[in-house]
């Protein structure tokens, strides 16, 4: 499936957010791509405004638009406030999870060790990157000298990076499990639910 492989820093930089994790160039030049990046831009229009939040969680998690829309549709069937059921459906994503645990240092690199069979839930195989988890599902590491080589590497690098309050790490056993669905206030988007929301019910 086609995924977003171009350049990484342009997109933050296009959004003043470092959406794939830190960049010291973003830091160097905080302002958008191009020659003429740094001058003030023109104000946008509502459903600008809309798309471009759109965009950021799209890059953030690795969804093509298909994917998002499908998001938004799960989440508009559910009861409650939609932008934060959209936020707990991205979380809970099995890729996402992985890269939480501290498996991965990235979301794409969590969805290749998805992908590749790496990865186990409850005690099964699971190879599809959007695989939806639920509480009390546990995410563990295949027993295979790749994989937790893989794995143990990617936690040593990753502890600067806490693991959320709705997920628990066994470090030793390369296991997590999912404790509880997470709050709106603990998913800390990257942008506006809402916005994305309003785009989407035009």
């Amino acid at each position: 499936m086609a995924r977003y492989t171009g350049p990484r820093v342009r997109i933050s930089r296009r959004f003043g957010l470092p959406i794939f994790g830190p960049s010291k160039y973003l830091e160097r030049r905080n302002y958008g791509p191009g020659v003429h990046g740094h001058k003030t831009r023109r104000k946008h229009t509502e459903y600008a405004l809309g798309l471009i939040e759109k965009q950021k969680f799209r890059y953030y998690y690795g969804l093509l638009e298909r994917q998002f829309r499908g998001v938004y549709q799960k989440a508009i069937r559910r009861r409650g406030v939609t932008g934060e059921h959209m936020l707990q459906i991205l979380e809970t994503r099995l890729d996402n999870v992985v890269y939480h645990l501290g498996f991965a240092n990235t979301r794409p690199a969590a969805r290749q060790m998805v992908a590749h069979g790496h990865i186990q839930v409850n005690g099964r195989k699971v190879s599809i990157p959007s695989y939806a988890l639920r509480v009390n599902d546990v995410v563990e590491v295949k027993d295979s000298n790749v994989a937790r080589q893989l794995a143990s590497k990617n936690l040593e690098s990753a502890t600067s990076r806490a693991v959320p309050d709705w997920l628990s790490l066994n470090k030793e056993a390369l296991k997590g499990v999912v404790m509880r669905i997470p709050t709106r206030d603990e998913i800390q988007p990257i942008a506006n639910e809402q916005a994305v929301v309003e785009f989407y019910s035009r």
